[in-house]
């Protein structure tokens, strides 16, 4: 089951914006909520955290973990990012979602609608600093809003 299929369904004041910001735990990923929360502090915006996770077909991995296992520690990644900016910002309505998805397609679909998708650069490989990650990258290309890769 798709949880995305909520998110466009649930009530957004006429008066804000709407920021996408996709979540998952890493450093880059909170860099991006941080840079979302600002924007939605001085410029009013509804934020909605959309954790994006597929169970990883590693071998080895299916023997250690389940898919509960995996769509558990999404759910908690996403408690802990909402409790954030709940703290942090309390003033800012904050939503959020996870699904089963592959992340690059999950956040610009949640993004539709929307007027700003917020992602972390997580480039992997020897150039790491030159390069976007591969959900920022098909973000960048694919969404339908404005994209904005914190690094």
């Amino acid at each position: 089951m798709n949880a995305l299929s909520g998110l466009s369904e649930l009530p957004v004041p006429d008066v804000q914006r709407r920021i996408v910001v996709g979540f998952d735990g890493s450093d880059p990923a909170k860099k991006a909520l941080e840079w979302a929360i600002r924007d939605a502090t001085s410029n009013p915006a509804v934020i909605d955290v959309v954790i994006a996770w597929t169970f990883p077909m590693v071998l080895g991995y299916a023997f250690t973990h389940t898919v509960s296992d995996v769509e558990g520690a999404a759910r908690s990644e996403l408690d802990a990012a909402l409790t954030h900016v709940a703290e942090v910002a309390p003033d800012v309505v904050v939503r959020g979602e996870t699904t089963d998805e592959s992340p690059g397609p999950a956040l610009v679909a949640a993004a539709k609608g929307a007027d700003v998708l917020v992602v972390g650069a997580r480039g992997v490989g020897g150039f790491e600093a030159l390069l976007l990650g591969s959900v920022s990258a098909f973000c960048s290309r694919h969404a339908p809003c404005t994209v904005v890769i914190v690094r």
